[in-house]
């Protein structure tokens, strides 16, 4: 497949273009197009043939549901059941960073929701992406644009990398501004309930739902939390940052060592052959989060044996900063620990 890629103004996008990325959706065909979040990969949210083209594309486990971004609020009640004091919650909360989990009408196909009774609502706030849902007439159904595992595209250049043949079209809108999934609140249940941390702060969250609550882990169907994610393919661990340095030193007799850390911790660290990659300052945990996946992706071209990640405060946007990096270094964690 012959893959189109075409540049777009993010903040204002070209309506030529839009209309071509809309006449792709509606023809059950793929779109990649820049979120606030991450880069999405979208189709009708109203196609059984699209959803299928988006998991054979992404080679993402069929139980793994897809997100599926509106325009307005207003749209919500044509594909979920949600009451106005629902709807109200929603309305503050949106557009933005923030997923919502509500019982689905039967007009989603299954296959979005990969057989929940539950669907994955958000609307966005990005330009790109609301012009491209208002345009197409449908609701679009979008994961992040990657192959499956891999982490999330903050750029045009990562959704190339690795879909680039597989669907009919990208939008190169620059990079995204959070660079984190979003936020994912469950609404069906009797607490209102977070089960993925993302991109929309809690504590602003808590200020809408004062029982809010968060599950580190949950057995019900929801994007990007049953399996392993966000990874480089390169191993990884993280290690405290008080202890970094001693732990580069020891490991680095045994493997090529990459470091990603903030760019206060890598000016203490002077051992030479270790290669270094900056994520941001301590002293911003948004910009570090908003580069953490794009740096997971210089890591696998680092000619690296192992990433040693610095952690981070678990407060703020560290939240969900650390959700993500011990994601994508559980496995290798697991194997030093059985090592």
């Amino acid at each position: 497949m012959k893959t189109i890629i075409l540049k777009i103004d993010p903040n204002k996008p070209q309506k030529k273009i839009i209309k071509k990325a809309a006449e792709i959706i509606r023809k059950n065909g793929l779109a990649a197009f820049p979120t606030e979040t991450v880069y999405g990969l979208g189709c009708s949210a109203l196609s059984r043939t699209a959803a299928l083209k988006v998991f054979a594309a992404k080679n993402r486990p069929p139980d793994n549901p897809l997100i599926v971004h509106l325009a307005d609020v207003k749209d919500i009640p044509s594909i979920a059941y949600a009451d106005q004091k629902k709807l109200e919650l929603i309305k503050q909360l949106s557009p933005g960073p923030v997923t919502f989990l509500l019982r689905k009408r039967k007009i989603i196909p299954d296959e979005i929701t990969a057989g929940s009774p539950k669907v994955a609502v958000r609307i966005p706030s990005h330009p790109t992406a609301l012009a491209l849902i208002r345009e197409s007439g449908v609701p679009i159904a979008a994961p992040s644009a990657n192959l499956s595992t891999k982490p999330s595209p903050t750029r045009a250049a990562h959704v190339i990398e690795d879909l680039r043949g597989k669907i009919d079209l990208i939008l190169d809108g620059g990079r995204t501004n959070y660079g984190i999934e979003s936020t994912i609140i469950d609404l069906t249940s009797k607490v209102p309930t977070v089960l993925r941390l993302g991109s929309f702060d809690i504590e602003e969250l808590k200020k809408y739902f004062p029982n809010l609550k968060i599950l580190k882990k949950t057995k019900t169907k929801v994007p990007g939390t049953q399996y392993k994610h966000y990874a480089p393919l390169t191993p990884m661990i993280s290690v405290e940052r008080k202890v970094l340095g001693k732990k580069v030193s020891q490991l680095s007799k045994q493997y090529k060592i990459c470091v990603l850390c903030s760019r206060e911790t890598g000016e203490k660290i002077k051992l030479k052959g270790i290669k270094k990659i900056i994520l941001g300052s301590q002293k911003n945990l948004k910009e570090i989060a908003h580069n953490l996946f794009s740096c997971f992706r210089k890591l696998d071209k680092s000619g690296a044996d192992l990433g040693i990640v610095e952690r981070f405060e678990e407060k703020g946007a560290g939240l969900a900063l650390m959700n993500r990096i011990q994601k994508a270094a559980q496995k290798t964690a697991q194997c030093f620990q059985r090592g």
